[in-house]
């Protein structure tokens, strides 16, 4: 995007960042952006339906939605249809609740999981959408998640704060301004009514009872679409709601952030091509563990009854996942449970998988599942806060007195380790074939082939129309 000397002089980071989320047009796209939005649609529309089917924890979200009467929007993996700011709450809070979708691994992001409810509510509301406007938007909106993410120079913890979903709502309505043709200036002034609105305290990664960490995404998306609503019907924001001197980076970052991490290469690099797509249904920081304790088990032949006990190193960030160690190696709840190395360590040592069907609550009180659990012990590298990859390292100590090790850069699914195509289909047909209302593999098959031309539909919306 060549911007002559005088703009260059004038134009704020706002100006800059609204002018791209608005003229962005499929034609412009480099191919890892087009292909990384249609992963990213595949991702994110099996995961949602999973969850229809598996998550309890979004029923009163469904509940509410529907309550607010029938509309032109479908709850992914159910017979309702409501309108679109009850699907934007009700998607939004199905796209985490299994913790399976999406990671942008170099940054406190989950990009997609506000994003695609938000862009599925207007693709049925204000269709008909074809599929290159919708492709469109998903590549902006979740570059955008991912640049505000990257330019954080001080963490939003810091403050008290809970990254992903916040920097995720303001990526949502970048797609939602995009797909709605929003102006400039209608940009940013989603962007301020969506400042206005989001929000998550750092407690939600505290508190033993509450399940709000499953279904979080509610609440961006919601919001997300309510702001590019509002400022298609002339709600003024502020002029810089990013770099503003009480706006979003002075707030969540104590305005400590690089300007450069927004504006490099925006327009011709999409980050969104960059994600990990997960192939185990837990917090993306538990996966190195997961997948180091299936490697080391299947080629040693270790049999729970040959563990005495797992040692494993984390990362700062990683911490999260076995502190409070006695409440990690014993969740009470699913979404605590994919948040513990512990826990999912055991899962894979002892089922020999970590699977959609093992967060139950069968699972939760599984004696030797625990008891795994209860032999994992953790210790924490200091180092920097964030690291591009995500790995670690584990030690798994024998009763014979023997030992197995492994260390692990990145774990399988990010971008320099992507799982492949086949197998990101396969994860479709199963979550899809786990909702509410199932879809079978047939069916499934050939829903995933039209979401992966999704450039060639003339309209988006009609293509997820409750199943009869």
């Amino acid at each position: 995007m060549a911007l002559c000397p005088a703009e260059t002089m004038t134009e704020t980071l706002s100006d800059l960042l609204c002018r791209h989320i608005a003229t962005a047009r499929w034609e412009s796209l480099p191919d890892p952006a087009r292909d990384g939005a249609r992963r990213a649609a595949l991702d994110a529309i099996g995961v949602i339906h999973a969850a229809s089917g598996l998550a309890p924890e979004a029923a009163p979200f469904i509940a509410l939605a529907r309550a607010n009467g029938a509309g032109p929007c479908t709850i992914l993996g159910t017979h309702h249809t409501v309108q679109p700011l009850g699907a934007a709450l009700a998607n939004g809070a199905l796209a985490h609740a299994v913790d399976y979708e999406d990671a942008f691994d170099r940054a406190p992001a989950h990009p997609n999981a506000s994003l695609v409810p938000v862009l599925l509510a207007l693709a049925q509301s204000q269709g008909p959408i074809d599929g290159r406007r919708f492709l469109t938007a998903l590549a902006v909106g979740g570059d955008v998640a991912c640049r505000i993410a990257l330019s954080l120079r001080q963490p939003m913890e810091q403050g008290g704060w809970y990254p992903p979903p916040i920097v995720a709502a303001f990526g949502a309505v970048a797609g939602a301004a995009n797909l709605l043709g929003l102006s400039p200036q209608q940009t940013r002034d989603a962007l301020s009514l969506t400042l206005c609105q989001v929000t998550m305290p750092g407690e939600i990664k505290h508190s033993r009872r509450t399940t709000l960490r499953a279904v979080r995404e509610a609440f961006p998306a919601q919001a997300a679409l309510t702001a590019a609503l509002l400022a298609r019907e002339g709600v003024p924001g502020f002029e810089q709601p990013l770099e503003g001197k009480s706006a979003f980076f002075a707030l969540y970052a104590g305005g400590q952030f690089e300007p450069d991490d927004l504006t490099d290469r925006l327009g011709t690099h999409y980050w969104g091509g960059e994600l990990t797509f997960k192939p185990w249904p837990s917090c993306r920081g538990t996966h190195p563990f997961i997948e180091m304790a299936l490697d080391l088990s299947a080629r040693h032949r270790i049999t729970p009854p040959d563990i005495a006990h797992v040692e494993v190193t984390v990362d700062g960030i990683q911490s999260m996942l076995v502190d409070p160690l006695a409440r990690k190696q014993a969740p009470e709840t699913a979404i605590d449970a994919k948040f513990s190395i512990p826990f999912t360590t055991a899962l894979a040592l002892v089922r020999g998988a970590v699977r959609l069907d093992d967060f139950d609550a069968a699972s939760l009180a599984d004696a030797e599942v625990l008891a795994m659990a209860a032999r994992v012990k953790a210790h924490v590298e200091p180092g920097p806060t964030w690291q591009p990859g995500v790995g670690g390292a584990i030690r798994i100590v024998l009763t014979n007195g023997e030992t197995c090790e492994a260390w692990l850069e990145n774990a399988l699914g990010c971008p320099s380790r992507p799982l492949s195509a086949a197998a990101q289909r396969a994860k479709f047909v199963d979550c899809v074939g786990r909702a509410a209302v199932p879809i079978m593999a047939e069916a499934a098959d050939r829903l995933a082939d039209a979401i992966l031309t999704l450039d060639t539909l003339a309209d988006v919306g009609a293509l997820f129309q409750p199943p009869a």
